[in-house]
């Protein structure tokens, strides 16, 4: 979070509006919603990757404009190269996080976006040993970010920097093994009677995919699903999941499963939770390093008795 709220500090001001699409990370939302304001930047929230609602959402004073590709927890995939079309002319900033995709599958940059953020501590560190956050763009705006991360202190350890530097050697190798299960876990759960809805960038029937595919060379490793069931199937699920661990993290070796509504918003009702998109039998499911063919089976166990 250091490296997203530190860019969005150095290409803002009291008197700057921000447009963020609705489904950005919950904490990014909440910088921008909470903290921003007191401080007199305006923000407006459009729908998922509805750039027509974006371009509306402008102003005069719009600054910055900001989204996830894919997002978190729904794996929505912006048309980056129509955004950048949107707000270069405009000289308003684009920023993605682009951690669910990672520089293997997805390079905003190339397609026209000003700031490119990353989470270290996920897939470019990958073995869930560490907290770190990267900033990529132009010479320019970099050092702007630089030089308010000086003020704030956001800066990594030098152990820290050796781990992700250590993780970065194995990346594109540790990605394609991820992009290749999670489409097969994807596909599989795609059929499954007890599965409501995937969202995965590599089915067809997901909204994105034409998008995704003209984009991305992998589609991640992370699988969002919604059960057919309530709260209860939801952490039977879970439970009864025997490979990956119960935490809210991924991009590491290891799998890991969460169920949103009791881990990243424990603290909303279920109408609370339904009126942002997280449904109560809603799954994420990071896939790691294991054997593909023994994570689907544990899955499909973990189906029979939810």
């Amino acid at each position: 979070m250091a490296a997203v709220t530190t860019a969005i500090l150095a290409l803002t001001k009291a008197g700057s509006h921000v447009v963020l699409f609705s489904d950005c990370y919950r904490r990014t939302r909440q910088f921008v919603g909470t903290v921003l304001s007191r401080f007199g930047v305006e923000h407006t929230l459009v729908p998922p990757a509805d750039l027509d609602a974006l371009e509306a959402a402008l102003r005069p004073d719009t600054r910055l404009v900001i989204s996830e590709a894919p997002t978190n927890p729904y794996n929505t995939v912006v048309d980056l190269p129509r955004l950048a079309s949107i707000c270069r002319p405009r000289r308003i900033k684009t920023m993605i996080d682009a951690t669910f995709a990672t520089p293997i599958n997805l390079r905003p940059a190339d397609h026209g976006i000003d700031l490119v953020v990353h989470s270290g501590t996920k897939y470019l560190a990958g073995h869930n040993d560490v907290l770190a956050g990267f900033v990529a763009g132009g010479r320019g705006l970099v050092s702007l970010v630089r030089d308010l991360r000086h003020v704030l202190g956001g800066v990594m350890d030098p152990h820290a920097a050796y781990l992700v530097h250590r993780g970065l050697k194995t990346l594109a190798l540790r990605v394609r093994q991820q992009n290749a299960t999670a489409q097969a876990l994807a596909e599989t759960l795609a059929d499954h009677p007890k599965v409501e809805r995937v969202y995965y960038p590599g089915l067809p029937s997901f909204a994105q995919h034409e998008v995704a595919a003209r984009l991305m060379r992998g589609y991640g490793g992370v699988v969002t699903f919604t059960l057919r069931g309530d709260l209860a199937t939801g952490s039977r699920f879970v439970d009864g999941c025997r490979i990956p661990k119960i935490a809210p993290s991924l991009g590491g070796v290891e799998s890991l499963v969460e169920q949103p509504a009791l881990m990243s918003y424990y603290e909303l009702s279920t109408e609370e939770r339904a009126a942002i998109g997280i449904s109560d039998a809603l799954i994420r499911y990071a896939v790691g390093l294991e054997d593909p063919d023994e994570l689907i089976a544990d899955v499909l166990q973990s189906l029979a008795r939810a």
